[in-house]
């Protein structure tokens, strides 16, 4: 496969999973922004989002540092000048889709464009009419659908791989920065934490992450922040878990070694990342500390997604 054709499939699903992202961080702090506010903490749940998605300095430089509900809605759906919007995204996955349409299935193509097409009308209707909670579900489902047509129409070659490998990337990062919106919102004084805000807080999360069900099934409900850490990072049953991810990622890249007769650098650093997540306990993630744990997942996955783009799809260096 030409690098450039894999580098078109891995971004194609890296950006549509991103859109997903900033939709389930949207919903996240619609749901969250229902309850009272502590008054301590982060500034307020509008500015964890943009924190969480990493675009705050972005954000400033336009709306302020007065981080208003509507502001941030815009920021992370509308704003094309923020290049992880929801429109950015789906516009820039569509590029890539179009760049290799020879590489995907009809159905996959009917997935992407239709989400596109939607968009434009979405986009054309008043604000009054964009319900936050409806244009959450709408991108949720657009993620889904072309999810559900890839897994079911595209085979299962490198093509497949690459494609596999931006939705596992993005997806881990975006697990990782969704929890760490809960560390930004989280009540500061322990007398608030296991009360009712700090659960709804909780289910809120899980719920955002299509894992509240999930997590009924394994723990009963019992919402405590080392059952639910461990349920989203360690829990290799749970398809957005850390751990679940980065297993994805060894058994995609290990598929393209065999066929290509060779380990790269990515391959070295996915088996000391999955090393480590493997054998970490949920005792060593609240002792290092959730947020300070997170983050170093986050800068490690983004430096495996370097790996990976070096390896493959940069071409011959």
């Amino acid at each position: 496969m030409l690098s450039r054709t894999a580098e078109n499939l891995y971004w194609l699903t890296r950006y549509m999973e991103r859109a997903d992202t900033m939709a389930r961080l949207l919903e996240v702090g619609y749901r969250m922004a229902l309850m009272p506010s502590a008054g301590e903490g982060y500034r307020n749940e509008w500015a964890s989002l943009v924190a969480a998605a990493g675009s705050s300095a972005g954000f400033e430089a336009k709306f302020g540092e007065d981080f208003r509900q509507r502001d941030v809605e815009t920021w992370l759906f509308f704003d094309r000048e923020n290049p992880s919007s929801v429109v950015s995204c789906i516009e820039t996955a569509r590029q890539n889709g179009r760049a290799v349409r020879t590489a995907l299935t009809s159905e996959m193509w009917d997935a992407l464009n239709g989400a596109y097409l939607d968009l434009r009308d979405i986009e054309r209707r008043p604000r009054s009419e964009a319900l936050l909670p409806q244009l959450c579900d709408w991108t949720k489902r657009q993620g889904s659908l072309l999810r559900g047509t890839t897994e079911g129409t595209h085979l299962q070659n490198d093509g497949f791989d690459f494609l596999n490998l931006g939705y596992y990337l993005e997806r881990g990062d975006n697990t990782a920065r969704l929890l760490d919106v809960k560390y930004y919102v989280l009540l500061p004084t322990t007398s608030m934490v296991g009360g009712a805000v700090d659960t709804y807080q909780w289910s809120t999360l899980l719920r955002a992450l299509s894992a509240y069900r999930a997590f009924h099934w394994s723990y009963r409900g019992d919402y405590t922040p080392r059952k639910v850490a461990h349920f989203l990072i360690l829990n290799a049953s749970f398809p957005r878990s850390l751990l679940h991810c980065q297993q994805q990622i060894a058994a995609h890249l290990g598929r393209l070694a065999a066929a290509y007769g060779t380990r790269t650098v990515a391959h070295d650093r996915m088996q000391v990342m999955l090393g480590e997540l493997s054998e970490a306990r949920v005792e060593d993630v609240i002792e290092e500390g959730l947020h300070e744990f997170l983050s170093r997942f986050i800068h490690q996955n983004a430096a495996l997604g370097q790996d990976v783009a070096h390896s493959y799809l940069f071409g011959v260096q």
